[in-house]
């Protein structure tokens, strides 16, 4: 099924396509081409993609149409008028900040700050001063008193984002402040009060930190009473086509250029890359293609972005998982047969029983038999490991 160009307008949004429909169960099981001919007329007869250009509907900047974004803005519907805190999740790229700022927006404290502080910014020893704020020589180089950013949202929204790289001793700290709404500046013993909504962001699972004694677990259940995980790009695919054609309609309306189409080639390559940097990736790497491109065709630079998948390949495997594989495809070779002169242990060049031993201690059992994925199978076919 073939892809008709992407055609952009200066008011609205045209797409040229067959006159199917999408169906779920269609991109399930669709291989990558037709899986994307069937995203774009998806889109284009969409209630998002006709209005506000892809934008939600009261959700300013925050595009897509896909079934996971929708039900996280249900989710922010729904806290938005509590006054509870709201931990946000999802990994590095994903817009928690638009989220944290759309709960924010949707609440009563609209009308009062937004205050966003990124923990693992903040120098260690900075950070604590940032949050409470200081008194003038509360330590050295403190010359004048200092509001922290809890003082600074009262009555409003404080946005902590990467909170799971508050240390250890600050975190009490915090947890009075959530609970009592009090606490007293550095180098001051008057307790202040405040009256402030928290929403934390984390892409660290905060669950784990806690089992590993590197977050408390009473702080955590503190942040953990709204959770919502805000789904990776790579479980968005429909929003994609809709994310390039904004950004792109962004950079080109910033630069003073006129993009008027994205070539069918290019937006299935666009859709196909996994995007481990999320939207942010995306975002980038769209500003670049607009800079490069010098006619109204979006020229992007695919040879990078295949070259960097391919790095980013290669590099998300661990040693112990080769080894794993390793053994497991000479396994396969064998029927499973260890001894022998045609056993794996034979083929791996070591002895019957270190096999058995380095099987136990990588999971490996005769009853697992599921053949390895493609990819890994064909990533490790050139190792050649030592195992003794």
């Amino acid at each position: 099924m073939a892809w008709e160009n992407a055609v952009f307008r200066e008011n609205d949004l045209e797409v040229h396509h067959p006159g199917n429909e999408y169906q779920p169960s269609m991109l399930a099981g669709a291989t990558a081409d037709s899986a994307l001919s069937v995203l774009l007329p998806t889109i284009a007869s969409s209630p998002q993609a006709k209005n506000s250009r892809g934008v939600n509907v009261g959700f300013a900047n925050i595009v897509g149409a896909s079934g996971a974004l929708r039900e996280v803005l249900d989710l922010v519907r729904t806290v938005s008028p509590t006054d509870c805190t709201a931990l946000i999740e999802g990994e590095t790229g994903t817009g928690k900040e638009l989220i944290a700022r759309a709960i924010h927006e949707h609440g009563a404290r609209r009308d009062r700050p937004f205050v966003k502080l990124n923990c693992a910014a903040i120098p260690l020893g900075l950070l604590e001063s940032e949050l409470f704020g200081h008194e003038r020589g509360a330590f050295t180089c403190a010359v004048a008193r200092k509001v922290g950013r809890f003082e600074t949202a009262d009555r409003g929204t404080l946005f902590l984002d990467e909170i799971g790289d508050i240390p250890l001793e600050l975190q009490p700290k915090l947890l009075r402040v959530l609970q009592e709404g009090e606490f007293e500046r550095l180098g001051s013993t008057q307790t202040l009060r405040v009256n402030v909504r928290l929403v934390a962001a984390t892409n660290r699972d905060l669950a784990a930190l806690v089992s590993k004694e590197q977050f408390r677990s009473d702080l955590y259940y503190r942040l953990n009473v709204f959770p919502i995980r805000v789904p990776p790009l790579r479980d968005r695919l429909e929003d994609i086509p809709l994310l390039i054609m904004h950004f792109v309609r962004t950079f080109a309306e910033q630069m003073g250029k006129q993009i008027d189409e994205v070539p069918a080639e290019v937006m299935q390559a666009l859709v196909s890359h996994s995007w481990p940097g999320n939207i942010r990736e995306l975002q980038n790497f769209i500003e670049r293609s607009v800079i490069l491109t010098t006619g109204n065709v979006l020229r992007p630079p695919l040879a990078g972005l295949k070259r960097a998948a391919e790095e980013e390949g290669l590099g998300a495997i661990t040693l112990q998982d080769a080894e794993r594989a390793h053994i497991r495809k000479t396994l396969e070779h064998t029927r499973w047969v260890v001894a022998g002169p045609n056993g794996a242990a034979a083929r791996l060049g070591i002895k019957r029983s270190t096999l058995y031993f380095r099987m136990q201690k990588l999971g490996i059992s005769r009853s697992d038999r599921t053949p390895l994925p493609a990819q890994q199978s064909c990533r490790e076919a050139a190792l050649d490991l030592p195992l003794d």
